[in-house]
């Protein structure tokens, strides 16, 4: 065989060229591709042209090796590894060395594919019966399991977790997918994988840079290659040399290891980041581990509880999810293709792949949004079975009159709304009816309808605002509309003078006014109606379920027509509002110009102060919106204080600008709102207390500073509050963030006016709690379920709700569904479920 290559030297080149990268390297005469192109170039004696041929493709492309993409040259070297391999057994057997296996296959290398892993991994079940433990029931506490005894149950217990199905029902947050075995050659950042190979060298070290940072080094070896993995361990007593020895004993070289972990690609190659390592009795053996070569579940986690106690704990009761009755009618999974719940409930856990997890996540989330809907509709029809005192009248001579006042025509949009409630208002059972709108649509004409249909027919209203200048905004619109229909408005807030106040009170509760515009003060116990029969609540987000109530209180079951001018998107609307009718006005006025919106940078600010000094020479005005009221130094925002200051002495000295926030009085507040809308003021300086409730249609330009720290909705509701009149306008906004997401987001604004298609934006960006602003009291909270990407699901989970409550209305039929539903949606709607 003296005329056969060198056939270890060139497998080598490949197992070390693969096992730094692919990174094509430098020897001390050639690169790894000029080596190996020079080596295929001289193919054996004796081979066959065909054979020959074979050499010099491999040749050629090695020739081109350095130009190859990453995926290209793993690629190749795998090609040319299997290649040598058959070149060599028949080399071998042509000199009559029958040492060598005979080879099996003969195709050209481009047929070659990577080979299968060294060893077929196989992986112990998760779910194994804890041994001599016949009483694990659902209701069992943990400390009373042996095998997890007191001190991890008190532990467990840090999370919430009691018995054997709080265990069962606390869901991962997400899962890393071990159970993929490939070979050292195939290796690719970025993907988690199992590796099995023998461990050819151990080393053990401290880290120069950190004494109490101590490594363990495998050098680890498969048919495709080798690979030196790395794990870490701080503390200064894995120093010890005695437990560093214990370790290199527990991997020694010759043994068979398995190993999973992220894949990265590291300054001196590809590895696998610290990875979890087991080993193995043989290349056949079972890994036992309940990390390794498996879909591994992530838990939620505080601190002084580790995953390893949680895992522990799951796959100790996991056995138990057999005596889990599913509530849910079979029909219902048919119809739906749903897994079951016990093998849901195993599979959310320990999955057996990809595909069983999200078959088990797909119906353990059906199961958030299903409860919560058959609670809504349930609700709602129970409501539907009460009856109201106020039975309205959709007609009159007020509503005539009025529709007649009106400058302008109601949009097709605001005409059926109005249709939709004056329907309502005629059902013995009380409305509850959301009006949806974007800024601008023209939700409070619709509201004074409603309430002018109420008190023609003898009853009085009640208009409650989440703030004072929303509640002032409203009251100003009410008395111009309704002086002339001669009929009494009062506003109710807490600024209302003591005298006034008792006033207010006497006529309410006499029956002498019709109408109270007002905030929270509306709730107070002293507050008595004599005969309401309407609620209208704007903004009714911003209220607690409490407080909506309390003024439903103040009457005998009368009708509520609650509105937001915050747009959000239906499967959020469904998530808050699943017991109301929805309606929605998606259509602006008539004559409404579209608002230019651009994004702009610091170093844009003196083209932005020229465009306020040209508009406010036109005679326009100035929106300035800041995020805070004083210096952060955390945030280092410019505060509204401060910038009003400078602003009014050095930037625009020449006109009068206006300062407003939320922790002024409230009559400060009132005179710098006042002075705006009356055009004393040019500019006003104000943080977000101007999102809702001030209507200036002489103001055309507003700029928002530090716009990235606003969600969308709130941008795009501060937008609203220029183009409300007929002068073209304007909304800047001004970042300094250099953030892709931070572009990204200002860039929708810049390219939608459309409040609903924002909101959906903002809901992927943000999430839904944020889309509001603030958490919203009474809003579900979820364990698995997102509603920005699992809309889907609550499609269909809503549709079911609707059928089965059609079919059984009081769920008399199914008492299981009836108990599990009493269970989940006091839980969801607590505030207070799972993890």
């Amino acid at each position: 065989m003296s005329d056969a290559p060198d056939w270890s030297r060139i497998q080598k080149a490949l197992a070390v060229e693969a096992q730094y990268g692919y990174t094509d390297l430098v020897g001390q005469q050639y690169r790894f591709g000029e080596f190996l192109c020079l080596s295929f170039g001289k193919p054996p004696a004796h081979t066959t042209s065909k054979d020959r041929q074979h050499w010099r493709e491999l040749a050629f492309e090695f020739d081109k090796y350095h130009d190859l993409t990453l995926v290209e040259r793993r690629e190749l070297i795998a090609r040319a590894s299997q290649f040598l391999t058959v070149a060599e057994q028949v080399c071998a057997h042509q000199h009559g060395d029958r040492s060598v296996p005979a080879p099996t296959v003969n195709e050209s290398p481009r047929q070659i594919i990577p080979s299968k892993p060294t060893a077929n991994l196989k992986v112990a079940p998760a779910t194994i019966p804890v041994r001599g433990d016949t009483n694990l029931t659902l209701d069992r506490y943990l400390r009373d399991i042996p095998k997890l005894g007191i001190r991890k149950a008190e532990i467990l217990a840090r999370l919430g977790l009691l018995t054997v199905k709080d265990v069962l029902y606390y869901y991962p947050r997400d899962h890393i997918d071990y159970a993929k075995q490939i070979n050292i050659i195939e290796l690719e950042p970025g993907t988690t994988v199992t590796l099995v190979g023998i461990v050819r060298k151990i080393n053990f070290f401290t880290s120069p840079k950190n004494k109490k940072l101590n490594v363990l080094e495998l050098t680890i070896k498969d048919e495709t290659g080798q690979l030196k993995i790395s794990r870490f361990y701080a503390g200064t007593r894995y120093s010890s040399r005695g437990w560093q020895e214990s370790l290199k004993r527990k991997y020694p070289v010759g043994s068979w290891i398995a190993a999973s972990g992220l894949v990265k690609q590291g300054k001196y190659g590809i590895n696998l980041d610290n990875p979890e390592i087991e080993v193995l009795a043989d290349a056949d053996a079972s890994i036992s581990s309940l990390k390794i070569g498996r879909v591994l579940p992530v838990y939620p986690l505080i601190e002084g509880v580790s995953a390893d106690v949680v895992r522990e704990a799951v796959v100790t009761v996991l056995p138990a999810a057999e005596q889990l009755t599913d509530p849910l009618p079979k029909v219902v999974r048919e119809q739906y293709g749903l897994m079951e719940l016990a093998a849901s409930i195993q599979n959310i856990h320990f999955p057996e792949d990809s595909d069983t997890k999200e078959a088990a996540r797909r119906r353990l989330i059906f199961d958030e949004f299903f409860y919560l809907q058959l609670g809504f509709l349930q609700r709602r029809h129970l409501m539907r079975q009460v009856h109201t005192q106020a039975i309205i009248t959709p007609t009159g001579v007020l509503i005539d009159r009025f529709r007649e006042l009106l400058p302008f025509q109601l949009t097709n949009a605001q005409q059926r709304v109005v249709s939709e409630i004056l329907s309502d208002l005629q059902l013995p059972a009380p409305m509850n009816r959301l009006v949806q709108g974007d800024v601008g649509s023209g939700k409070t004409v619709v509201a004074v309808l409603a309430i002018l249909a109420a008190i023609q027919s003898g009853y009085q209203t009640a208009l409650m605002a989440p703030t004072e200048v929303l509640a002032e905004q409203h009251y100003r619109k009410l008395v111009g509309w309704f002086n002339l229909l001669h009929l009494p408005v009062e506003l109710l807030t807490g600024s209302t003078k003591a005298a006034k106040r008792r006033q207010i009170y006497s006529e309410l509760e006499t029956g002498e006014l019709s109408i109270a515009v007002g905030t929270h003060a509306l709730i107070q116990d002293k507050v008595n109606f004599r005969n309401l029969g309407l609620v209208v609540i704007d903004e009714q987000h911003r209220f607690g379920v409490f407080q909506r109530a309390k003024l439903q209180q103040k009457g005998s079951q009368p009708h509520v027509l609650t509105m937001t001018a915050t747009p959000i998107p239906r499967t959020l609307a469904l998530t808050l509002h699943g017991d109301l009718d929805v309606s929605q006005i998606d259509e602006l006025p008539a004559g409404r110009q579209p608002i230019q919106t651009n994004a702009v940078n610091s170093r844009q600010r003196s083209q932005v102060y020229e465009l306020m000094h040209r508009e406010i020479a036109q005679g326009r005005q100035v929106y300035i919106v800041l995020p805070l009221v004083e210096e952060s130094e955390k945030l280092d925002l410019r505060a509204a204080t401060e910038e009003h200051e400078r602003l009014a002495t050095e930037v625009f000295p020449q006109y009068q600008v206006g300062l407003l926030h939320g922790r002024m009085s409230s009559a400060d507040k009132d005179a710098a709102i006042t002075a705006f809308r009356d055009n004393l003021t040019q500019i006003i300086v104000s943080t977000t207390v101007i999102e809702v409730g001030v209507d200036v249609p002489n103001a055309t330009v507003m700029l928002i500073e530090n716009a990235e720290r606003f969600g969308l909705s709130q941008l795009h509701q501060l937008r609203g509050r220029v183009g409300r009149g007929a002068h073209r306008s304007y909304c800047l906004l001004m970042s300094s963030s250099t953030s892709g997401d931070a572009k990204q987001r200002l860039q929708v604004l810049e390219q939608s006016q459309d409040g609903f298609w924002i909101s959906e934006m903002d809901m992927q960006l943000r999430g839904p709690g944020q889309v509001l602003g603030t958490r919203q009291s009474g809003m579900a909270d979820f364990a698995l379920a997102s509603l920005a990407e699992d809309g889907e699901v609550l499609t269909i989970a809503r549709d079911a709700a609707e059928k089965v409550i059609l079919q059984d209305n009081d769920l008399s039929e199914s008492p299981r569904l009836k108990a599990e539903l009493d269970y989940r949606f006091q839980k969801l709607m607590g505030g207070s479920i799972l993890t």
